[in-house]
């Protein structure tokens, strides 16, 4: 089991300074991955995104990539800067003697800067896979040392859940016998104040489809099914995060029809438990991969 946050950088040599790439990654229902790179590296921007497509799964990552060196910004080429601020002046002193010749005057002179070198596409993709796959390294052993220990909760509840299950299922008879002792007492008393004879046949079979409304038996039944299979998702190597948002809404439906069918006090407060511990679950799930 992953955790789907973490963070994790990586490095590497590029012309005269180095790559630095800064992988952060949080709960997302999909795969989210986007990439931002300085100007002098952009057109490397797919290439980052879909390496990084390639060893991700589930989650929103940010990859951010700088570059750390001599500048790669273009520079101002100042001899032709030079030589076109005096062509201007010849000019001024051919057509307009002792008139200024504003510095802004060659700013939008075609070709006044240089492009930078360039490192070449497979320096830079090479650099970059590098920085790349050391971040995503880090990046994971953080999403595992953060999923153990979400395992551990979600174990810890699942415990609690367990014994809760355990405490409704001993409860249980005793609720039975006690809503049944209740619609006797009722009938008769109501049998007494109409003056009628009661039917004992029919008596038996409304106390049978009083015990039907209220059994849990088949809830409880399939809860514990449910709790068997979530205990063998926490040991999982590969993403199991939907599985166990699914599985853990089942369980959350099973508690409440329990809930509803519940007309003790006692049984209640068990089940408000139970609820409350498999809500804490979900929400530890969210951030599983």
């Amino acid at each position: 089991m992953k955790s789907m946050t973490g963070f994790g950088s990586g490095e590497a040599t590029l012309g005269a300074g180095k790559v630095v790439l800064d992988a952060r990654s949080v709960n997302h229902r999909h795969l989210d991955v986007r990439v931002r790179l300085p100007p002098e590296l952009l057109e490397s921007c797919l290439f980052v995104e879909q390496r990084a497509r390639e060893r991700l799964s589930r989650g929103r990552f940010d990859i951010a990539v700088r570059y750390e060196g001599p500048s790669l910004l273009p520079r101002l080429d100042f001899d032709r800067a030079r030589a076109i601020y005096r062509e201007l002046e010849r000019l001024r002193d051919e057509l307009a003697p002792g008139a200024e010749v504003p510095i802004t005057a060659i700013v939008g002179m075609p070709d006044l800067y240089v492009a930078p070198s360039s490192f070449g596409a497979d320096a830079t993709q090479r650099a970059l896979a590098l920085a790349l796959d050391t971040a995503l390294g880090k990046l994971d052993e953080m999403r595992t040392r953060e999923g153990t220990a979400l395992a551990s909760e979600i174990a810890s509840r699942l415990g609690a859940c367990r014994r809760l299950h355990a405490a409704i299922q001993e409860r249980l008879p005793a609720v039975l016998r006690a809503a049944e002792s209740r619609l006797r007492a009722r009938i008769e008393r109501l049998g007494r104040e109409a003056s009628v004879v009661l039917d004992a046949g029919r008596l038996e079979t409304e106390i049978a489809l009083l015990a039907d409304r209220t059994d849990v038996t088949e809830e409880l039944v399939r809860l514990g099914s449910h709790f068997d299979q979530l205990a063998s998702m926490l040991d999982a190597t590969d993403p199991s995060g939907r599985r166990l948002d699914f599985l853990l809404q089942e369980m959350a439906r099973e508690a409440n029809t329990i809930g509803a069918k519940s007309q003790d006090a006692e049984l209640g407060h068990l089940v408000v438990e139970l609820k409350s511990d498999i809500e804490r679950m979900r929400e530890q799930v969210q951030n599983v991969e």
